[in-house]
């Protein structure tokens, strides 16, 4: 039978580029999201994606996607995002919340729904798409940074329980990539504002250059587990620290 790999927040960005990477892996991908349309797209162009309406902020919507599963080798936690940039003093409490319900709670939601069919499969491989905000943070991030953090240690607390089973935990951690949609949903719908995070830096990480990061570490031997990989463009040094050309 073929392994079966589910990747949430699949219907943009680096959810779509690992699920179409995974289905050149030779994975059956379930490619869950909200946006049913997208994700009919995504499968229209690959016959090993199949796509799965999923909300991963609700409990019925992923209890639903568990029990349709017949196995699952691979899960990627990807579904998340950032919503601002105000001081914690000025923060929005509606914007804290749903960072936290999708990045936080969803990957909760989710790995609770799959361990035991990852467990089952004898080579499980969980993957938790973070950033480098969950190691370092910075001014305007504080609700985001304090959700990517609740999920590294998420994924080491895991890699801990899970010792002696077979399943690996992988924390895959970007800095600055160009995706569809994240800055400008950060920013509120502001494109122009969006734009001007990337302005003048050659050549940031794209969605596939993460998604081919995500197929390396899970087609690593059983026996390898890449704890955590971090990956940034050239021209990012560090979180503060950007090359701009001008």
């Amino acid at each position: 039978m073929r392994r079966t790999a589910v990747v949430t927040g699949a219907s943009s960005g680096i959810g779509a580029a690992a699920a179409r990477r995974l289905a050149v892996e030779g994975y059956e991908v379930v490619a869950g999201a909200r946006r049913r349309e997208r994700l009919d797209k995504l499968a229209a162009d690959e016959p090993l994606i199949r796509a799965v309406t999923l909300d991963v902020t609700s409990q019925e919507s992923v209890d639903a996607l568990a029990a349709s599963l017949e196995r699952c080798d691979v899960l990627v936690n990807n579904a998340g995002g950032a919503l601002g940039l105000e001081t914690v003093a000025d923060g929005r409490l509606d914007d804290w919340q749903r960072m936290y319900e999708v990045n936080v709670l969803g990957s909760l939601r989710m790995t609770q729904a799959l361990v035991p069919k990852l467990i089952e499969s004898g080579d499980g491989v969980l993957v938790m798409l973070t950033s480098t905000a969950g190691l370092v943070s910075y001014e305007g991030g504080g609700g985001y940074c304090a959700a990517k953090h609740a999920q590294t240690s998420m994924a080491e607390t895991l890699r801990l329980e899970l010792v002696g089973q077979p399943v690996r935990v992988v924390e895959i951690a970007p800095g600055m990539v160009k995706s569809e949609g994240f800055a400008v949903t950060r920013f509120r719908g502001d494109e122009a504002a969006a734009a001007r995070v990337y302005e003048g830096v050659p050549d940031p990480l794209t969605a596939d250059d993460v998604a081919d990061a995500i197929a390396w570490c899970v087609t690593r031997p059983a026996h390898v587990n890449i704890d955590r990989m971090i990956i940034r463009p050239r021209a990012q040094a560090a979180q503060h620290k950007v090359h701009r050309v001008t």
